[in-house]
């Protein structure tokens, strides 16, 4: 059985048999030395599926009205901590044999009647506590949700608060935020609610993926000021879409769900774009070219941002076949004026710590914003991000909406993960141009990729030619 670890806590993300092709376990005792980057790359990278289009097509395939088969999804601790929430709510999921190099395929058979009685670890999987909650109130009986420490500073409140308004008993002891219990009683009724989702899209997406299984469907109204990481929303709806479901959206922050059938299907995820991101960004630091395989040429994943976002960074990007391919030219470490920049992240906020990382080491200042709602993430990805970068002798502030950067050398030193799979990439980022750079925790990279560092390794092997 091959085991990867996360925090302190052992799992097998491919079952209880080693598949062909499985990587190596990862290095996960004490720190991690983020190798630095000898001279340009010629890579080119296979990624595992989408974290974020695993979660809600496991959701969708538990409420279907039929069978569904899930072509190389994703395996890591979110989306074992969906199957086995999953399954504690009476789905069937069995792995069946793919054609992926990362891990089986997934059968997933939905029962007659979701059961409660049930105990849902969220870990630390925002679309797990956000998602969960409303497929479990269309079970029968009782359901507790909890997770890791860290996941009980994430906002839940508008969650709960979207139940009750839905008429379901929820038990939170006036916290707003895990652990939380609720009573299912086998059907919700729908009709139409407001909320403020200004901290979290999946908000919106948890109720937007059930709703469809609600006696009058539900008109959703979204009532803050702003709605970050809209590409996710729109996720959603696209997968609802194929699955024989309409969300129609009569005006800005308003959504209709009809009650209908969600079909059974067979579904191949795509690659995680947004776990491309540290990967191409080694090209612009590096120099030379990284191509990550199988890019869609039509998606919903907000990763597809990095095609117009690295460019600002003097990268060129093209298309090689089925492949997005970044070329950094001489790269910043051989001499490439890589200047800073300003950026409005909102649409693509998860992709906000490699771009600040690469940021960074860039030569003029750099202002990102849109980017407020990233303290509600893992970890306060803004604080976390200002300290790790300042603690290595940059120059990097908290704004009210985001990070300004000056250009300052770095030096090596201890880097902290925070239990954040994003942190602890943006730390590798750092290493590759910036020696003795030491992440405490490369091994909650298994969030959302657990073969993160036997691919960064691969990656940099990968040299371009002499010239």
């Amino acid at each position: 059985m091959q085991v990867f670890t996360y925090s302190g806590a052992r799992f097998s993300p491919y079952g209880d048999e080693q598949r062909p092709g499985d990587s190596a376990a990862l290095p996960t005792d004490g720190d991690w030395l983020a190798p630095r980057a000898t001279g340009p790359l010629a890579a080119r990278v296979s990624l595992p599926g989408s974290k974020s289009l695993t979660n809600r097509e496991l959701v969708l395939s538990a409420l279907a009205d039929g069978p569904s088969l899930l072509r190389r999804p994703l395996h890591s601790r979110d989306s074992m901590l969906m199957i086995e929430a999953l399954r504690a709510l009476g789905v069937q999921i069995e792995q069946v044999e793919g054609d992926g190099a990362y891990g089986a395929d997934l059968r997933i058979t939905p029962p007659a009647e979701l059961t409660g009685s049930a105990a849902i670890d969220c870990g630390l999987a925002g679309t797990v506590m956000r998602f969960l909650p409303p497929v479990a109130a269309l079970a029968l009986g009782p359901v507790a949700f909890d997770g890791d420490e860290a996941a009980r500073r994430r906002p839940m409140r508008t969650t709960i608060e979207a139940l009750r308004a839905l008429g379901v008993d929820v038990n939170d002891d006036g916290r707003g935020a895990l652990p939380f219990s609720l009573w299912g009683s086998g059907a919700v009724r729908g009709g139409e609610i407001a909320i403020d989702a200004s901290a979290s899209s999946q908000f919106v997406s948890g109720l937007l993926l059930a709703a469809p299984r609600f006696t009058e469907g539900l008109v959703l109204r979204h009532t803050g000021e702003r709605l970050p990481s809209m590409p996710h929303i729109e996720m959603t709806i696209a997968t609802l879409a194929d699955r024989g479901v309409t969300v129609e959206s009569p005006e800005p922050g308003v959504w209709v769900v009809p009650h209908a059938p969600i079909r059974g299907r067979e579904v191949v995820i795509e690659p995680d774009l947004s776990n491309a991101a540290p990967f191409l960004v080694a090209a612009v630091i590096a120099g030379g070219t990284v191509a990550v395989e199988g890019w869609p040429t039509a998606t919903t994943q907000v990763g597809a941002d990095l095609a117009h976002l690295l460019p600002r960074f003097g990268a060129t990007v093209r298309r090689d076949g089925g492949a997005l391919v970044v070329d950094g030219g001489a790269g910043l470490l051989g001499g490439a004026a890589v200047g800073g920049v300003e950026l409005d992240l909102s649409t693509g906020g998860e992709l906000a710590p490699a771009i600040v990382a690469l940021a960074a080491l860039a030569g003029g200042p750099s202002t990102i914003t849109g980017i407020g709602h990233l303290r509600g993430h893992e970890t306060d990805r803004l604080a976390a991000l200002a300290a790790e970068i300042s603690a290595l002798g940059g120059a990097c502030t908290e704004l009210d909406d985001g990070l300004a950067l000056e250009p300052r050398p770095l030096h090596g030193g201890p880097w902290r993960a925070y239990e954040d799979h994003r942190m602890a990439t943006a730390g590798a980022i750092i290493g590759l141009a910036v020696d003795g750079v030491r992440v405490d925790d490369i091994g909650s990279t298994a969030k959302t990729l657990p073969q993160f560092a036997q691919l960064w390794a691969a990656m940099l092997d990968q040299a371009a030619p002499p010239a």
